[in-house]
């Protein structure tokens, strides 16, 4: 079946213009052997801490973990049953793998020109050396070869962690996670995985289970949270445990990035309401916002990394939600405001120097209008690479042409991949780092930057913006 040579064009992602594409295939060159560093992401990290650990099946590999594949999917009209995601109540679904993968294929086509086809090209050709293009006519046979592949030893996810050139990795932990994983990866000295502090799940009062989250967080502490200041103590005990595992960052989500400091007085009566179910209309909001504040002094005090991922409205279809849950495929971007609504934070840690905030969103009309100018002027801010919707070629183009002229190259964060699909990440980043390096092509021809400059850029967002962000460590 594999017998026909194929391959990914090597332009892709450049300029049509010659000077411009054969600059961007130099500076490519150039940084293309980087190792990858990946600051954030939602890779489990079961996948590594097991050496015996293996992926399963084709369509447990590539379609049952991965929203960007299965909302589009449901958008045609495929239930979400009959691509093997579990429901909630336990409901039939279809099981048959090799049915799903049947599925994938008759409607692959709908990933054309899309940055999910895109990166799925490159995981069927470049990973696991498929030289056919998906169809209904070939699926059986590849669904047969991928098997074959994931079952030899050079296929396991550690073997492929060092395939893929991966210098860190961190994942995304709730903030009552006993972090076993990690402790096991540590005892074998395999540093190189990394978690992440992300206590959402129990900070933000109106998620779902908000009770349920706080009595796994009092496990996690072997105590009771009867009191606001309790919750407190025990946040900060976490991130001390997450710093010592390794941890370099947090990470916080909320639809819109409100902050403003509440007294201990008011803090401590809305703590109490959620303890009583009895929460005003009002209090999750305002609670969520004063966390953010706490969160930033606490950043100060343990100096963990703040990331703030902003702008999306979670599980906007209910009936989806009911049925399967969070993370499928649901969350719409929602429009918002930066520039006010952080100006209490900033106001109160945007100057000081042991302050590290790195600011993620999804409208992107504020890239220029807010982001960037926060980025460029505040000390303790960093823009974060496009993010979600907008982690594809034309978002990163527009990226960079709405925010470098005003925060500057070195006033942002290089790129995370943000998967939970372990073998998209090096297509991943290879999307970022050609575009990027188009993108400086693009400086010299018109005389913006000098090409030798134009090499050192590369490397800084390919590599070592990323690393200064997070505080990952010096280069080699």
């Amino acid at each position: 079946m594999l017998t026909k040579k194929r391959s990914l064009s090597s332009d892709r992602c450049f300029s049509p213009e010659p000077v411009q594409r054969q600059i961007a295939r130099q500076f490519f060159d150039s940084i293309s052997t980087l190792p990858l560093v990946c600051p954030h992401g939602h890779v489990e990290p079961a996948l590594l801490a097991n050496p015996a650990a293996r992926f399963g099946s084709p369509t447990e590999l590539l379609i049952i973990p991965d929203h960007y594949i299965f909302r589009m999917l449901y958008s045609r009209g495929i239930p979400l049953e009959a691509l093997g995601i579990p429901t909630k109540d336990g409901t039939p679904i279809e099981t048959n793998h090799r049915k799903i993968w049947q599925l994938f294929a008759d409607h692959f086509y709908l990933f054309r020109g899309t940055p999910s086809g895109l990166w799925l090209k490159d995981e069927l050709i470049n990973v696991f050396g498929v030289d056919e293009p998906l169809n209904s006519r070939n699926a059986g046979n590849i669904y047969d070869y991928l098997e074959k592949q994931l079952a030899l030893p050079e296929f396991s996810p550690r073997a492929l962690f060092k395939r893929f050139n991966i210098e860190v990795l961190c994942t995304t932990d709730a903030a009552s996670d006993n972090l076993e994983h990690h402790q096991s990866l540590h005892q074998e000295h395999f540093t190189q995985i990394r978690p992440t502090f992300r206590p959402d799940a129990v900070v933000n009062l109106d998620v779902p289970g908000w009770r349920e989250n706080l009595a796994q967080l009092e496990r996690a502490v072997s105590r009771e949270i009867s009191t606001y200041a309790a919750f407190i103590q025990a946040l900060e005990e976490r991130r001390a445990f997450f710093k010592k595992m390794g941890a370099t960052a947090t990470d916080h989500s909320a639809a819109t990035p409100y902050t403003a400091r509440l007294s201990e007085q008011e803090a401590e009566a809305i703590f109490a309401r959620a303890l009583n179910k009895k929460l005003n209309p009002s209090d999750a909001g305002q609670f969520t916002g004063h966390m953010f504040m706490e969160m930033a002094r606490m950043s100060v005090e343990d100096g963990l990394v703040m990331q703030m991922h902003c702008g999306i409205i979670r599980n906007h279809n209910p009936a989806i939600f009911e049925r399967f849950g969070s993370d499928k495929g649901a969350d719409i971007p929602l429009q918002i405001e930066w520039t006010q609504n952080l100006r209490p934070l900033l106001s109160a840690y945007g100057n000081n120097k042991d302050f590290h905030l790195i600011l993620f969103g999804l409208d992107e009309s504020t890239y220029s209008r807010e982001l960037a100018p926060l980025a460029g002027h505040y000390p303790a801010v960093l823009l974060g690479p496009p993010w979600w919707f907008h982690d594809s070629v034309n978002g990163m183009e527009r990226y960079f042409n709405q925010v470098m002229e005003t925060a500057g190259l070195y006033n942002t964060a290089g790129f995370n991949d943000d998967t939970r699909a372990f073998v998209s990440i090096p297509a991943r980043h290879a999307v970022w780092r050609r575009v990027a390096c188009n993108w400086l092509a693009g400086l010299v021809v018109r005389g913006l930057i000098e090409e030798e400059e134009g090499y050192d850029m590369a490397v800084a967002v390919a590599y070592d913006l990323a690393k200064d962000a997070y505080k990952l460590g010096a280069r080699g």
